[in-house]
């Protein structure tokens, strides 16, 4: 808990900064942060599901650690409970789409979109839900109101189903302001996630919200940009 408070008085005095006159940095500037402090985002996609997503949600608890989950919206029913604590207990949730479709035809993309985007409305509250489409890719006739979050460290977890391997590939390409995909709906992954928060935590790694480190780092995110890193 220390370490949220102690991140939340960090991105005050950022908002302060800013708010002083400042200009932000573009997407593409890189990070203006002391070079001892180390911060990284983890993200989740395809969830919410009970049981894996509750042990992470436990683990990322007891670490201190902050996440970004990315909802698919027809999972959410009947886990509308855990999607809620998920935002009490200070993650970042986004939109996955509906039914995790390639976002390809605009109309069809639009209706996934805000399918979810309701969805999270009703139990959230009205506010920007960022937008990672499936498998990293969104058609340029594709257009939505919220910026998008890609990764620069994928370890595919969803094809080696093996914790000893996710934990190795995410720990050899991981890295200051890296975002780093997993997902919430495999036990070996989350039982890798929490690994990777141990091992990268004794290095000085902070974990953080997509949406914190991008303010961490001067940036101010945009509508419709594809964000791969704290760096843009």
């Amino acid at each position: 808990m220390w370490k949220k408070q102690l991140l939340f008085l960090c991105l005050a005095g950022l908002t302060l900064w800013a708010a002083a006159g400042q200009e932000a940095l573009p997407a593409d500037a890189a990070a203006e942060l002391p070079a001892e402090v180390k911060y990284i985002a983890l993200t989740f996609d395809d969830g919410p599901r009970r049981d894996t997503t509750e042990k992470l949600l436990d683990g990322l608890r007891e670490r201190g650690a902050s996440a970004t989950f990315f909802l698919v919206g027809e999972e959410i029913a009947g886990k509308e409970d855990l999607v809620k604590r998920m935002a009490a207990e200070g993650h970042q949730i986004g939109n996955h789409t509906w039914s995790h479709v390639r976002l390809e035809n605009a109309g069809t993309a639009g209706q996934e979109i805000r399918m979810t985007e309701r969805a999270l409305e009703e139990l959230l509250g009205e506010k920007d839900y960022w937008l990672r489409p499936p498998y990293g890719i969104m058609d340029e006739g594709v257009e939505t109101n919220v910026p998008l979050v890609k990764w620069s460290v994928d370890p595919r977890d969803w094809e080696s189903r093996s914790t000893a391997k996710v934990v190795q590939a995410v720990l050899r390409d991981a890295g200051p302001n890296a975002i780093i995909l997993l997902h919430d709906i495999y036990p070996t992954s989350v039982e890798a996630a929490l690994q990777i928060v141990d091992a990268l935590e004794k290095e000085g790694y902070w974990f953080v919200t997509v949406e914190e480190l991008l303010q961490l780092n001067g940036i101010t995110p945009q509508a419709g940009v594809m964000y791969r890193s704290g760096k843009g």
